[in-house]
């Protein structure tokens, strides 16, 4: 998108520029100044260098005596002043009863007497009443402006500042981040880039009668980069870009989440037309309880109903679209997702295998690579990761690289990083027991072979024994194409290699373990999907049982909620059953019938640790499947760690 600014009329041509608005000092030198006078009149007092002297009454006698006394003012307040022989002056209290005594006294010395009256002048009591309310003044002064300045606040929240909006504004400095740093998801750029056009030729739309939608919520998994495309959308837009996040509407004080939804709002329409994005939007969207509710956030629903109106109300917010981000759409209450609101919901999923690479070539921007480093391998070797995960990847591949002070990523690289994502770090095969290792290889050499054997199985790309967080060992297989839909060809090849390393334990040690745990479970719940959801069982027939939904939309756990009846149950467990006995004796047949090529892989994987698929499909004589690798996890061993993260089961 072109970027577009207007510029700043030239004086002299077209419309006279505005004198920029006074500092904000300028509206507080006169309280500088009083300041300055208060601290003058009380300081430069005492401040002389020098003072009358205070003589009490028999010393003053004493100098009347001795003809040090050369003035004497006397005053009707009982206090008399006035100057020595020597230049100094001086101030002493004379008692009433001196009277006529003491004037003979200081005429006889020829001292020169003054009387005054005292007072308090006009000016002088002016003043200290000016002293005394003058500072209450400017408390109340101070007040009403930051009461004014509260804007939406109410009372001390909004003098406080506690009810205005803590949203960041993109205007002149704007993030760095454009479209071309979002790689892929054209579609949702595509919509997005349209809303910050519109703001920015709303005459183009006007002429056709198109009118800008209120809302655009953006949805997807974590990590999928909703917050990157709107920090495009910040750095590409003309317009000026407010940016807050959910939480910061709530505070402990009632009211204050309403106050800051309408400040937010306020500035925006100052500034309109504009672009606020709330990221975390359920924070605050979260759907109102209703009359039945046991418990209800009133401080949340004010929030929410404040939006509600700023989005779409009496007073309609012209010229500003409503950007938000969630990963739980499903808890947002219905009147935010309405038309005239959220006009449009963009789906942010997870990146299929182009969008991978280019976000692995985005990411690996100002790295040096090794020549046998192929993106590509590495973006089809990551199915299910997110954005997010993909920089992690290549950050760690990075560490990889430093930790062995190399500044240069190889393919290791990456293929360690990966395995440290999903499993976690490995730790060497000396924490295994020899007859620990011996049984994790058979495990494995069950899972690998059975692939190998299996038609519609993914291919095998590598097996390891070496531990990695919770996993004693992982298969590692490739998928040739990025599935969306999966047959019952597959679905069963993929049971046999689930049991396939309980089938090798069974055909060689005679007997199960623990390691085959997660398998099981994994296993089981395929085998479930198959019976309830995917109609694959002939007994029960074609129909559906969805398990799982989420409990804000009336759904719940699969014992409070079975839509179905007990002899129903009855008729699933048997047909699951059925299934995973049927892919175990299917696995034990294949591993039986190539007992010889079992006992070698185990052999290779016990001396070897890791061996290469390509090996293995040497040692069962069967071709290695042509395709680009990638890499899909199948794991084995005891709890293994990479529950997920296999071949993702469901249309």
């Amino acid at each position: 998108m072109t970027k577009q600014a207007s510029a700043p009329p030239t004086p002299g041509k077209g419309a006279p520029v505005a004198p920029p608005p006074p500092p904000w000092w300028r509206h507080y030198l006169w309280a500088l100044a009083f300041l300055i006078f208060i601290g003058l009149y009380f300081v430069l007092p005492a401040t002389e260098i020098k003072g009358p002297v205070t003589l009490n009454y028999t010393q003053f006698l004493s100098d009347v005596s001795a003809h040090k006394v050369k003035t004497v003012t006397l005053e009707t307040n009982g206090s008399a002043s006035g100057t020595l022989s020597n230049g100094n002056t001086y101030t002493t209290a004379v008692p009433a009863e001196a009277g006529q005594a003491l004037l003979n006294d200081l005429a006889a010395n020829k001292v020169q007497i003054t009387a005054e009256t005292t007072g308090t002048s006009f000016g002088a009591e002016v003043l200290s009443w000016v002293i005394l309310i003058l500072p209450f003044i400017v408390i109340g002064y101070f007040w009403l402006r930051l009461s004014k300045r509260a804007g939406g606040g109410a009372g001390l929240q909004g003098a406080l500042g506690v009810g205005r909006s803590k949203a960041k504004v993109f205007d002149q400095e704007r993030p760095k981040t454009t479209f071309a740093d979002v790689a892929g998801y054209e579609g949702a750029k595509a919509e997005v880039a349209e809303v910050v056009d519109f703001l920015s030729h709303p005459e183009r739309y006007a002429r056709a009668g198109a009118m800008a939608p209120r809302g655009v919520l953006m949805v997807g998994p974590p990590g999928t980069g909703k917050t990157l495309l709107a920090r495009a959308v910040a750095g590409e837009a003309s317009v000026p870009f407010f940016s807050v996040t959910g939480s910061s509407f709530v505070e402990m004080f009632v009211g204050v989440g309403a106050a800051r939804v309408r400040d937010l709002f306020s500035e925006a329409r100052k500034k309109a037309p504009a672009i606020i994005f709330i990221d975390e939007i359920d924070a605050i969207g979260q759907r109102r309880g209703g009359a039945g509710a046991v418990v209800s956030n009133d401080e949340r629903e004010q929030t929410l109903n404040q939006l509600l109106a700023e989005m779409d109300g009496f007073d309609p917010a012209t010229g500003i679209v409503v950007l938000a981000a969630t990963n739980r759409p499903e808890v947002l209450d219905p009147a935010l997702l309405r038309p005239g609101r959220f006009d449009r919901q963009i789906t942010v999923p997870l990146p299929n295998l182009a969008e991978r690479l280019a976000i692995l070539q985005v990411h690996c921007r100002g790295k040096r690579l090794a020549p046998d480093v192929d993106l590509e391998v590495v973006a089809r070797g990551t199915p299910g990761f997110s954005g997010a995960d993909l920089a992690n990847l290549v950050n760690e591949a990075a560490i990889v690289a430093v930790r062995a002070n190399r500044d240069v990523l190889g393919a290791a690289d990456f293929d360690q990083a990966r395995d440290r994502i999903i499993l976690g770090r490995r730790e060497g095969s000396n924490v295994l027991l020899p007859d620990e290792k011996y049984g994790v290889a058979v495990h494995e050499s069950g899972h690998a072979l059975v692939a190998v054997y299996s038609d519609n199985a993914d291919p095998v790309a590598k097996v390891t024994i070496l531990p990695a967080g919770q996993a004693l060992g992982v298969t590692e297989q490739l998928p040739l194409v990025e599935r969306h839909l999966y047959g019952q060809d597959y679905l069963d090849d993929m049971l046999a290699v689930f049991l396939g390393g309980r089938a090798g334990e069974l055909v060689v040690l005679g007997q199960g373990s623990t390691g085959a745990s997660n398998d099981l479970a994994k296993a089981t719940e395929l085998a479930t999907k198959m019976v309830r959801e995917f109609g694959l069982s002939d007994k029960l027939g074609p129909v559906g049982y969805p398990s799982g939904g989420s409990v804000f939309l009336g759904g719940g756990s699969e014992f409070s909620s079975r839509p179905f009846a007990e002899a129903t149950q009855a008729i699933i467990d048997g047909e699951v059953s059925k299934l995973l006995r049927e892919a175990e004796q299917r696995a034990i047949g294949v591993l039986r019938d190539h007992r010889d090529v079992l006992d070698r892989v185990v052999q290779l994987l016990v001396a070897n640790e890791t061996v290469d698929g390509a090996q293995i499909y040497a040692l069962a004589g069967r071709p290695v499947p042509a395709g680009a690798p990638g890499v899909t996890m199948a794991p084995g061993g005891r709890a293994a760690a990479a529950a997920g993260q296999g071949p993702v089961v469901g249309a």
